[in-house]
């Protein structure tokens, strides 16, 4: 009843998960944006990049890797990031490791965060469980309803005597 029967075998199973085709982009081999390049766009890669140029705009890939000499001024999106270099702006990542010889001037928003020593980073650093999908806090919401009494300053007392100019004497 339960058994397979020789005469009918197994029904073909799905070539490729999305998963699986994640793992497949992820084993290419990285683009690569050589030292003597300058970039000024946003560049958009489903696999991995590594940037030893100089890129003046947003970056988004799975993984990314900047090396020592690069620059990138702009945001950067990415699953898994490596500071050699020089990054002027905010990083979206779910890893990032910001290596000795790297200089971070902006937000880091992370999952997981790895800081050598003689690392530079001026900014502020901030755990998120989805740092991809969070998007930049939004401003405060106007305040509805009537507005919220506030009590008049304080004016100081009269004072009790009056004051007569210099040279003149009061009786």
């Amino acid at each position: 009843m339960f058994s397979r029967s020789k005469d009918n075998p197994p029904a073909a199973q799905p070539v490729a998960a999305p998963a699986a085709l994640k793992r497949a982009v992820r084993n290419a081999a990285p683009s690569l944006i050589s030292a003597d390049m300058v970039i000024n766009g946003t560049l958009v890669s489903s696999g991995d990049i590594q940037i030893d140029g100089r890129v003046e705009g947003d970056v988004r890939s799975m993984g990314l890797v900047i090396g020592d000499k690069a620059e990138i001024r702009g945001e950067i999106l990415a699953e898994d990031a490596t500071v050699r270099g020089k990054v002027i702006g905010r990083i979206r990542a779910r890893k990032v490791l910001l290596a000795a010889t790297s200089h971070v001037e902006g937000d880091i928003l992370h999952e997981a965060f790895a800081v050598e020593s003689g690392a530079f980073f001026e900014g502020n650093c901030r755990h998120s469980d989805n740092p991809l999908g969070e998007d930049r806090p939004a401003p405060a919401a106007p305040m509805t309803g009537p507005e919220p009494e506030r009590p008049e300053p304080e004016r100081p007392a009269a004072p009790a005597a009056s004051f007569a100019p210099l040279g003149t004497a009061t009786t």
